[in-house]
């Protein structure tokens, strides 16, 4: 890693986000709405699919796109349920136009389990990590308002209110109260990253609590809850595919 940052390799991450744009279909996808999705130029767009299909992580089929059988390789022996909630990530970020995010309360913890990003939606930059920022994020605090209230109090008092931004709730007292106003649904207004918003759902399962999210610029905090009811479908739809798991 440099001071400015690791070394990437661009046509790396162009073929991740080929595979990432066909992924999140359930049919054939043509190289020209690829490139588009993927803001690509049409003619690498044809490369890149090209060497993907030589390497079977994808196949061609009437000149259209689908997943190959490598990348049945790449998952195999991951949870199904995990995959089946991953398809409604996917089918949320692109109706809500922003990053997705699914997060689990695991061990008296907060876990992030899976993004759904793009290059038209990338995910906020996760500077800090959700463990250590439940407290400013629409994905923490959703799952807070849903915990019972012995474990969201052990929660609090194990984990510091860092202070992240100016926007960030530091003080436990404002913290529980604002928690006790909401309904299993909670955003975060710059809490986290200066300039974003977020809005998550919480998500109830025989298991435990999880959540779903949704990202995007500031701006557009109004139209994301505008469409409250649009992800709280998707949480219904995520905790069916998580509670098929522990059957």
């Amino acid at each position: 890693m440099t001071a400015s940052g690791p070394t990437l390799i661009t046509s790396v991450q162009r073929a991740l986000h080929l595979l990432d744009a066909v992924g999140r279909r359930d049919r054939p996808v043509s190289a020209k709405v690829l490139a588009r999705e993927t803001e690509l130029a049409l003619p690498t767009t044809y490369h890149l699919l090209r060497t993907l299909v030589h390497e079977g992580y994808l196949e061609r089929i009437d000149g259209c796109y689908v997943l190959g059988q490598q990348v049945g390789g790449l998952i195999r022996g991951v949870d199904q349920s995990t995959l089946r909630a991953r398809t409604t990530l996917a089918a949320l970020s692109d109706e809500l136009s922003g990053a997705t995010y699914l997060a689990v309360y695991r061990g008296g913890e907060i876990e992030l389990v899976d993004i759904v990003d793009s290059p038209a939606h990338p995910r906020v930059d996760l500077w800090v990590g959700l463990h250590d920022a439940g407290h400013a994020t629409a994905l923490g605090k959703a799952i807070l308002t849903v915990l019972p209230a012995d474990l969201r109090d052990d929660y609090l008092s194990r984990h510091e209110l860092a202070d992240l931004t100016p926007h960030t709730v530091t003080d436990p007292r404002v913290l529980r109260r604002q928690l006790g106003r909401h309904t299993g649904l909670a955003v975060d207004t710059g809490e986290y990253q200066l300039g974003m918003t977020c809005v998550s759902a919480a998500i109830r399962t025989d298991d435990g609590v999880a959540a779903v999210a949704v990202s995007a610029p500031l701006a557009r905090r109004g139209q994301l809850m505008d469409s409250a009811d649009v992800l709280r479908r998707g949480a219904n739809r995520i905790g069916l595919a998580l509670a098929a798991s522990s059957r």
